[in-house]
C-alpha cells in the first residue's frame, strides 16, 4: 500500500482546529498555528523572534507581534489547551497499553537575573546543583511505549509568593499563594481527576515520596503509588508494628496512641537493607534501554511506614519497600515505598518504580527539541502559555510517533523561503 505523504499534513490541520475551538476567539487561530508550527521546526532558539522568522521571514515585524501577544497577553484558558492535546495523544497512547502511571515530576529552567516570574536560587536537576532557575511541577500520565504530560503549573517560591511587587510585575494571580511542590502536585492531580481520566498507580520521586503527607494525600484520592524515599525513612521491619496504647489506669481518659519503647522501634530502610539475606537479593531487569537490556539488583519487602505513629490511633497499613542494590555498589542505591497489591511479583514492581523515566526523556525532547526552557518573557500568563504550547507541540509529535508507521511524519513542516539577503536579528553574521 502507498503511503500517503499528506496524511501527517491533514492530521496536523485537523489537530491545530481542534486546539483552535477552545481559544475563546477566531483571531486567535492563525497565531496558534504560527506558534506550534515554529516549535516543531528545526532551529536553535524557539523563542518569539527567531520563530516568527522562520514562519513568515517577509512580515517578520508583524508576525513577532502577533505571536508575543497571544502567548504573552491574550486571556486563553492553557487548561483547555493542555486537555485537547492530552485527550489526542492519549487516543495514540491506549492503542497499545493501557495508562500505566500517573508520573508526578517537576523540571528546572535555568535563568539569568531575577525578574521573569518565579525564578530563585533552588535546586535545578538539570544542573544537579542549586542555581537561578525556574522550576516547574508536572503530572504525566505514561505506559511502556509513551507519555503525555498532562499538567503544568509553575512552583512560586516562598519569596515572591510574599512580594507584592514582583507579583504585580509578573501579573501572578490574586488567587495564587504559596504551595510547597507536593501541593501543587495534589491540586493539578484532582484537576485530572475531575476530567474522569484512568487511574493508575501515582509515580514520583523521593522529592515526593518521602512526604508522608503527600503519599496520604494520594492514598486519600483512591490511587496507589510507588514512590522514591530516602535512606534514612523509618518503617517498621516485616512482622512487626508499635506497641498498642497504653494499659487504662482507671483515671483520666483511656490511652489511645500506639507507642515505641526500648529496643522495639522502627528502623531506617537503610539499616532494614544491610540486614536482609542474600537470598531476598534478585536480578531483575525492566527494559531495553539504548546500551541494551536495563537491569539491577532488587528486594522486596512488606514493611509498615513509622513517620511520626507514635502520633497516631493506629499503626500505618502495611505495604511495600522496594530497594535497588547494584552488586557493584557499597550500598543500595534507591527504595521506593508502593501501596500496590500485596500479589504483584517483584518485576512487576520494579517496572513501575523505573517507569519515571519516561517523563526524563519527556523532558529532555521538550527543551532540546521544542524550547520548553527558551521563553524569554517575564510573565506568569507567557510562561504557562509557552509551556503549554510546548506540550501541545509534543503531543501531537508524540501521537505521531505512535501510529504503525511513522515515516519522518513532520517531514512536511519546512521553514518558509527567505527573502534574499534575509538575515534575522540575533543570527550569526555569515561567514
Amino acid at each position: 500500500m502507498a503511503h500517503n505523504t499528506n496524511a501527517p499534513r491533514t492530521r496536523f490541520d485537523a489537530y491545530l482546529m481542534r486546539l483552535g475551538a477552545v481559544l475563546g476567539h477566531a483571531d486567535r487561530r492563525e497565531p496558534l498555528r504560527a506558534y506550534v508550527t515554529g516549535l516543531l521546526l528545526p532551529g536553535e532558539r524557539k523563542s518569539v523572534e527567531p520563530m516568527a522568522a522562520k514562519v513568515d521571514p517577509r512580515q517578520v515585524s508583524a508576525r513577532h507581534q502577533s505571536m508575543h501577544h497571544f502567548v504573552a497577553a491574550a486571556p486563553w484558558d492553557q487548561h483547555a489547551v493542555l486537555a485537547v492535546a492530552r485527550d489526542y495523544a492519549l487516543e495514540q497512547l491506549e492503542r497499545h497499553a493501557p495508562v500505566a502511571a500517573w508520573l508526578v515530576d517537576d523540571t528546572g529552567m535555568p535563568k539569568k537575573g531575577t525578574h521573569s516570574v518565579g525564578v530563585a536560587r533552588q535546586y535545578c536537576g538539570v544542573l544537579g546543583k542549586a542555581d537561578n532557575c525556574q522550576v516547574a511541577v508536572t503530572v504525566s500520565l505514561a505506559n511502556s511505549t509513551m507519555s503525555v504530560p498532562c499538567a503544568y503549573r509553575l512552583y512560586l517560591p516562598e519569596a515572591w509568593a510574599r512580594d507584592g511587587e514582583r507579583r504585580t510585575l509578573a501579573g501572578v494571580p490574586r488567587e495564587v499563594t504559596f504551595a510547597t511542590k507536593w501541593e501543587i502536585a495534589l491540586v493539578e492531580i484532582d484537576r485530572l481527576l475531575a476530567d474522569d481520566l484512568p487511574r493508575a498507580p501515582v509515580v514520583a520521586d523521593a522529592g515526593y515520596g518521602d512526604v508522608t503527607a503527600f503519599r496520604d494525600g494520594v492514598t486519600q484520592r483512591g490511587f496507589s503509588y510507588a514512590v522514591g524515599i530516602k535512606p534514612d525513612t523509618t518503617v517498621w521491619p516485616p512482622g512487626t508494628a508499635p506497641l498498642p496504647p497504653k494499659r487504662w489506669s482507671g483515671r483520666g481518659r483511656p490511652p489511645t496512641r500506639i507507642r515505641r519503647a526500648g529496643h522495639h522501634r522502627p528502623v531506617s530502610v537503610l539499616g532494614l537493607a544491610t540486614a536482609l539475606p542474600a537470598r531476598a537479593w534478585r536480578l531483575v531487569r525492566w527494559r531495553e534501554g539504548t546500551r541494551g537490556t536495563m537491569g539491577s539488583r532488587f528486594a522486596a519487602v512488606r514493611v509498615r511506614p513509622a513517620h511520626r505513629d507514635e502520633d497516631r490511633d493506629a499503626p500505618r497499613a502495611v505495604e511495600w519497600l522496594v530497594i535497588e542494590w547494584p552488586r557493584d555498589e557499597a550500598k543500595p542505591t534507591k527504595y521506593w515505598l508502593s501501596t500496590v497489591p500485596e500479589h504483584v511479583t517483584l518485576e512487576d514492581l520494579v517496572r513501575l518504580a523505573k517507569i519515571r523515566w519516561r517523563i526524563e526523556r519527556d523532558y529532555e525532547e521538550l527543551k532540546s527539541e521544542l524550547g520548553l526552557d527558551h521563553y524569554e518573557g517575564r510573565g506568569w500568563l507567557g510562561f504557562h502559555h509557552h509551556g503549554v504550547l510546548c506540550i501541545a507541540a509534543y503531543a501531537f509529535l508524540a501521537a505521531e510517533r505512535a501510529r504503525l508507521s511513522p515515516p519522518e511524519p513532520l517531514a512536511f513542516l519546512r521553514p518558509a523561503s527567505l527573502p534574499s539577503r534575509f538575515h534575522p536579528r540575533g543570527a550569526p553574521a555569515p561567514s
